[in-house]
């Protein structure tokens, strides 16, 4: 029996895996099981108790690991590390998996990549090769490409950087983003549905997600004030926000916008919409605001702007419908008079997403089953140099 496991800890990461589960699942048999493990975020009740998402989409969840997910300073971050260590070199030890899918470049997706690395267990990356130079993503990223055996890249671009780190192309595949097939198959509430779903009217509105920039030492509270008076002085529009995650500073954006939320009319806060509310709710909004990677690679596919405030997401492959302005109140205003503007969003109507063509899940779901089902996965790497350049 050859046996992987999928690991999720945040809403944002399940997102993207809940498909790819699925397909996997689709190999279940005598021969070849997919293990769900749920931990982070979704097991914490200020992060919206997630887990509940997961089994309402009828995953079997096979494995709830509690770790913690405080996020106030440094400490807190290394120590939710350790203990995601050992808690997940116990369970690889105990599974002895035949690999790891993990996605991204959380803090806490480093610690479950180095506990597969001390259990030889092979590590199966998806959307290594991006670059994100405001967020301690951009290095965490990298240095799970460098622990894994097999590499699920969302572009082009990507996949050269992977190989620039010395990766062999052989194990480098690009079949696009995951995100790009839950456009295509989650986003189908209507308008009136998904406003109605959380208790709005018909109106013109805008989607938000503003994250802590890991990598700046810019005041937080100062960003939000800018942020939160630009949203009060926008009347003719409502604005739907998603609570921060749980990067260091992502609990002192919540808590400014909890306090928030009763003070200005337009505003509405929400801790977690659920990825299908969430995709279907931007796909009739008027932009996508904030500093989240959904602006970067989603928005673009349903044809509508976004807006994407400061440094967190500089360095991503982006289309020229995202509009990038600086943290302040006059430069968030602008962009969004662009982003109202009728030539801009005409523009934005003929941009081509760079992500894939929505097969992403089939795609890498077909590969690791062959790869392992064929024991060609390799733990021990050759470092693959580039030939030289003339």
């Amino acid at each position: 029996m050859k046996k992987i496991a999928v690991i999720t800890a945040t809403r944002a990461e399940y997102g993207l895996l809940s498909k790819l589960v699925t397909e996997l699942r689709r190999f279940e048999g005598k021969s070849f099981q997919t293990h769900l493990v749920v931990t982070g975020t979704h097991l914490s009740e200020a992060y919206g108790n997630t887990v509940a998402e997961i089994e309402r989409d009828g995953h079997r969840i096979d494995y709830k690991i509690p770790i913690s997910v405080s996020s106030s300073s440094p400490m807190d971050i290394s120590d939710n590390q350790a203990e995601a260590l050992v808690k997940f070199t116990d369970l690889f030890l105990k599974e002895k998996y035949d690999g790891i899918v993990l996605l991204g470049d959380r803090y806490e997706t480093l610690a479950f990549a180095i506990a597969a690395g001390n259990t030889n267990t092979p590590v199966f990356h998806l959307c290594g090769g991006d670059t994100t130079e405001g967020a301690i993503d951009e290095w965490i990223r990298h240095s799970i490409t460098k622990i894994s055996a097999l590499h699920f890249v969302t572009n082009e671009d990507s996949k050269r950087r992977v190989i620039q780190l010395g990766e062999n192309p052989n194990n480098v595949f690009n079949y696009g983003s995951t995100s790009v097939d839950n456009i295509i198959s989650i986003a189908n509430m209507t308008k009136h549905e998904a406003l109605q779903s959380i208790g709005m009217q018909d109106c013109k509105y805008a989607v938000c997600t503003y994250h802590p920039v890991t990598m700046e030492r810019a005041c937080v509270s100062e960003q939000m004030e800018h942020f939160l008076n630009v949203i009060k002085k926008t009347p003719e529009l409502q604005f739907i926000v998603t609570k921060s995650n749980a990067d260091m500073g992502g609990a002192e954006i919540n808590s400014i916008l909890d306090e928030a939320a009763d003070k200005i009319d337009n505003l509405h806060i929400f801790t977690s919409l659920g990825i299908r509310r969430y995709l279907s709710l931007m796909k009739w909004s008027e932009f996508v605001m904030g500093n989240s990677s959904s602006g970067i690679i989603e928005t673009p596919i349903f044809k509508i702007p976004t807006i994407n405030i400061g440094n967190r997401q500089r360095g991503r492959l982006q289309v020229k419908s995202i509009i990038n302005c600086n943290t302040d109140e006059a430069s968030i205003k602008d962009a969004i008079n662009i982003a109202m503007g009728d030539s801009f969003r005409k523009m934005c109507k003929t941009v081509k997403s760079p992500y894939g063509d929505g097969c992403a899940a089939e795609n890498i779901a077909k590969k690791i089953h062959e790869q392992v089902l064929n024991n060609k996965v390799e733990i021990m790497k050759k470092f693959f140099d580039l030939e030289e350049r003339n």
